[in-house]
């Protein structure tokens, strides 16, 4: 009788579907886990499995189980009723077969008697015997095949799904009567093996170590895929990348990947596959250098360039500003070309730098253009005071025409002072004084 029913088995996996529903990081490799284990119980023949035996089955991996659902379990997880098995073995009783069937019963109490004494009566049980030894044997060396010798992941699938069959028929042998030879049998059906302890352990332990084995080779595949894919994102993500982050992060993901590729286990068949993209991986990754080496020069001049720029773009907010100043926010504009004129035709962020180039060039005409403004205006204003420090001294010895020939000359000299300057709203004052002053000479 199998240590799980199929009910409770239900009952468990729907439980540990929503756990594992969960926990989006690790419930999917946790869920595997567990359903393997509930797997396992199911497969074996015994006792029914006990509240605590199914609890150790997913406490460790989904601490948030449902109690009520375990309760649940446990109760479907229950034998018959004792009545309806009293009533079943006697009708059975009344008959050859039905007592042949009790006296087959997987218990060591009935059992040993009737093999001391009359052997033959167990017949049913030594076929079963039998049947499982041999279907066991047969299956452990098939699953050992297949997995030592896998060529593709679905050699370990089918060797999975043997080895799961070993275990089956392996938990169908009476553990408690390995040892006992049914020379009775024997001598009529020709057995070729005998139950020991120590051959029943070694079947074991063959089947833990291939499912150990399989689940290693299939995490090893899975990493590998992930791995696979992260290679090819960052392939296309540097292929697509426009900025010099965008680059580096590609770059970044590239190596990353490489390394991923060298962390899966070697003795694998994924280990094995993973050489060989690695080695195409490292390959195309070195023949990347040499473009890599140039866009990061060119990404590093176009960012040197793009800090001189945004300097003098804030240097140049709120004008007017002083012929100074004008002259350094010259002074970085030109900076920024000097960088960007540092990339060469055959560098991969040529028209980038080009782009910019034109852009910075515009940029410091209009700067210079403002900067010859504000050095003449303030130049026309100087010389418009002076004119008219020396009208002030020589208005009492000059004939009256003199003197607005003079006047004029500093009104021509302040008209001359562009708008937008930092003498403009100074020079304004002087030139309306000044043709106030002419008005009122014409006059008299």
């Amino acid at each position: 009788m199998a240590r799980l029913t199929d009910r409770a088995f239900e009952i468990l996996r729907t439980e540990v579907d929503k756990c594992a529903a969960a926990d989006s990081l690790a419930g999917d490799v946790y869920r595997r886990m567990v359903i393997k284990r509930l797997e396992k119980l199911r497969l074996q023949n015994g006792t029914f499995a006990s509240k605590e035996e199914i609890r150790d089955t997913f406490k460790d991996e989904f601490p948030n189980f449902s109690e009520q659902a375990l309760k649940a379990a446990v109760k479907a997880n229950r034998p018959p009723g004792l009545f309806g098995k009293i009533i079943f073995a006697g009708s059975l009783l009344g008959s050859a077969a039905g007592i042949i069937w009790l006296l087959n019963l997987p218990f060591p109490m009935i059992r040993w008697p009737v093999a001391k004494t009359m052997p033959i009566l167990l017949l049913p049980s030594f076929m079963s015997m039998d049947h499982n030894y041999r279907q066991a044997i047969a299956l452990v060396e098939q699953s050992d095949q297949l997995v030592n010798k896998a060529t593709a992941v679905a050699d370990f699938d089918l060797g999975e799904i043997k080895a799961k069959e070993a275990q089956k028929h392996l938990d169908a042998l009476p553990v408690w009567f390995l040892g006992y030879y049914p020379q009775t049998y024997c001598s009529f059906f020709g057995c070729r093996w005998r139950f020991t302890v120590d051959e029943f352990q070694a079947a074991r332990k063959n089947v833990g170590r291939m499912e150990a084995q399989i689940f290693q080779q299939k995490n090893a595949f899975t990493q590998l895929n992930q791995v696979e894919q992260t290679l090819k994102a960052a392939k296309q993500e540097y292929q697509q990348a426009k900025t010099a982050a965008d680059r580096q992060k590609a770059t970044v993901n590239w190596q990353s990947a490489i390394d991923q590729l060298n962390q899966i286990p070697a003795e694998t068949l994924a280990g094995e596959t993973a050489k060989k993209t690695l080695k195409a991986a490292e390959r195309d990754f070195q023949a990347m250098g040499g473009v890599a080496t140039g866009s990061v020069q060119a990404d590093n001049l176009i960012e040197a360039a793009k800090e001189f720029a945004l300097s003098a773009a804030v240097a140049s907010q709120k004008p007017p500003h002083p012929a100074a100043q004008w002259e350094q926010i010259a002074e970085l504009w030109q900076e920024g070309i000097n960088r960007l004129k540092l990339i060469s035709v055959d560098n991969p962020g040529y028209l980038d730098a080009q782009t910019k180039l034109a852009e910075y060039q515009k940029n410091l005409g209009i700067t210079q253009i403002r900067l010859e403004a504000e050095k003449d205006s303030a130049k026309a204003l100087q010389e418009a005071k002076s004119l008219l420090a020396n009208l002030q001294k020589d208005v009492n010895s000059q004939n009256p025409g003199y003197s607005l020939s003079q006047l004029q000359q500093i009104i021509n000299q302040l008209e001359s002072v562009k708008p937008g300057t930092t003498v403009y709203p100074e020079s304004q004052k002087w030139l309306q004084s000044a043709r106030k002053k002419q008005q009122e000479w014409q006059k008299n």
